[in-house]
């Protein structure tokens, strides 16, 4: 096998792993052990949790993991943080307005002093 013909096997190898030729039949995948499966997770900061969803949630994101080329779980981890990345941004901004609310009536206060009542003499 000259060397051009074991180039042209190795791109025509990773067009087939791109395309899923190669790398998703179950029979080309192990499970790693609990322990490697731990140091994974530790890595990526992941925890594995238990929830009931409808399955037409679940079968949404399915659809759509497919469309985005991505599993369904990762998808609903990404949508999670969107979502949890868009409260944390409307409480600062609500928080960062309480705060010039606050700013702005102490100025207004501090420029506009209340006159003080005298006290009529009967």
């Amino acid at each position: 096998m000259t060397t051009n013909e074991k180039t042209k096997k190795i791109e025509a190898a990773q067009d087939a792993w791109e395309s899923g030729k190669l790398g998703r039949d179950s029979k080309y995948a192990v499970a790693a052990s609990k322990e490697l499966g731990d140091q994974i997770d530790d890595a990526l900061g992941l925890q594995m949790i238990s929830i009931r969803l409808d399955r037409e949630l679940i079968d949404t994101f399915k659809l759509l993991g497919g469309k985005y080329q991505m599993g369904y779980q990762p998808l609903m981890r990404e949508a999670l943080k969107r979502f949890v990345d868009g409260e944390l941004k409307m409480v600062a901004i609500e928080a960062l307005e309480k705060q010039s609310l606050a700013r702005s009536k102490s100025k207004d206060d501090q420029n506009h002093p209340k006159k003080e009542k005298v006290a009529k003499a009967a």
